[in-house]
């Protein structure tokens, strides 16, 4: 599988990042990480700068075509500065309208919520985001993944990094099933 990790240019935790990266890499899938410039990424620990990881794919300059999934690492600044970005948001809404499978963590469904692809769907997240995801018609759960199908994509969501290992766990699964 070719799987997409969009971000912004900086804001993305560090650890929502690199540990589905390196599950989804240990699977066998590759993996593209995508973001709204072209050059580096700055990651973040909570709010102290982390490591940069280079840019593969500018989000104008490719699209869901080019993948079979996609993964949203959260981060609190991440995310809103993605749901700021036209194309960034555009190229979200495409995966759920291709029926593609979406893996969302920690306030990654911000993102989401911008795209308008919740409503209807039961999803977690971080516990703030909880409001925002009701707001825009969507059930927030608190469980550490929710796999939800009612909708035209299979979207697996989890609310935070203690919850990684079982993110991964869940969205490669998913993954597999939808591309078997």
């Amino acid at each position: 599988m070719r799987i997409a990790f969009l971000t912004a240019p900086e804001g993305v935790e560090q650890v929502e990042l690199t540990e589905p990266w390196e599950a989804a890499k240990e699977a066998g899938h590759e993996t593209v990480l995508v973001s709204t410039k072209p050059g580096e990424i700055q990651a973040f620990n909570h709010l102290d700068k982390a490591d940069t990881f280079p840019v593969d794919a500018v989000v104008g300059d490719t699209s869901a075509d080019s993948f079979d999934a996609l993964v949203l690492p959260g981060g609190v600044a991440n995310p809103d500065f993605l749901r700021m970005d036209e194309k960034a948001v555009a190229f979200v809404k495409d995966f759920f309208e291709q029926g593609r499978p979406v893996a969302a963590i920690c306030h990654a469904p911000w993102t989401l919520v911008e795209a308008g692809v919740v409503r209807d769907r039961v999803l977690t997240s971080w516990p703030s985001l909880r409001t925002d995801i009701g707001n825009a018609g969507g059930t927030w759960v608190d469980e550490q993944v929710k796999i939800c199908d009612q909708g035209p994509n299979k979207l697996v969501t989890s609310r935070k990094p203690d919850d990684l290992k079982a993110f991964c766990e869940a969205f490669l699964d998913v993954f597999a099933q939808e591309t078997a």
